[in-house]
């Protein structure tokens, strides 16, 4: 049905034109918005990074730089994506599945590239892609009961881990070399953190949930 009274349609009982098929006509365009072509741009990078950054064995500084651009490209639609997502209600069930495998590919893809050349020790890629994996795990865990919202601790690991593999793509020497180590031992340490909470904040929340769920059995019988 469309909604349609038939007399809006010309009193002959039948659907309008383009009733049912200009919807759907509606719903298809709607998956080709601005934020969600970010994100695929964002998906198509990721590989095109990782080429960029193993080219002629990974430690060529001009191919380094490439990648360097190639993944700011990336953490620069990350941030506007989202945005334009949630201001012009642009907000799709594709974009919610691929923003955030976007930007965990993207992610992973530096730490696990960074490691295999031996610029960034592997206990690192495992602590922080351990932790991106758990909680959203986590995040299926208790989806049933609730959603447990992006923390502003979360935002800041985000950042931090962003600035931090970006300092690791370049190759930095010097001061900038020391700094960057400090960056990403931020980003571990925030990592770690959010981490922790998340957990916390996904046990409560399952709690609550069953509690609410055996109240209400409680309450029907």
């Amino acid at each position: 049905m469309t909604g349609v009274p038939a007399s809006a349609a010309g009193g002959t009982g039948r659907p309008a034109p383009g009733g049912k098929l200009g919807a759907a006509a509606v719903n298809q365009a709607s998956l080709w918005n601005i934020a969600n072509i970010l994100t695929m741009m964002r998906l198509v990078l990721v590989p095109a990074f990782v080429v960029l950054l193993l080219q002629d064995g990974g430690h060529d500084p001009a191919w380094r730089a490439w990648a360097w651009a190639a993944f700011a490209v990336a953490m620069i639609t990350d941030i506007f994506d989202g945005h334009l997502a949630r201001t012009y209600n642009l907000v799709t069930d594709f974009g919610k599945i691929a923003d955030p495998i976007a930007d965990k590919a993207i992610m992973a893809a530096g730490l696990i590239c960074l490691s295999a050349l031996g610029d960034l020790p592997w206990w690192v890629t495992g602590v922080i892609l351990f932790r991106e994996l758990g909680i959203t795990l986590m995040r299926f865990w208790v989806i049933r009961h609730a959603v447990i919202p992006a923390s502003r601790g979360g935002k800041m690991k985000t950042l931090a881990q962003g600035t931090a593999v970006g300092m690791y793509v370049l190759m930095l020497t010097g001061p900038l070399a020391t700094l960057r180590f400090w960056v990403m031992a931020l980003a571990v340490i925030l990592t770690v953190v959010t981490g922790l909470d998340y957990v916390r904040q996904a046990i409560v929340l399952r709690r609550r949930g069953l509690a609410a769920q055996r109240a209400t059995e409680g309450t029907s019988r």
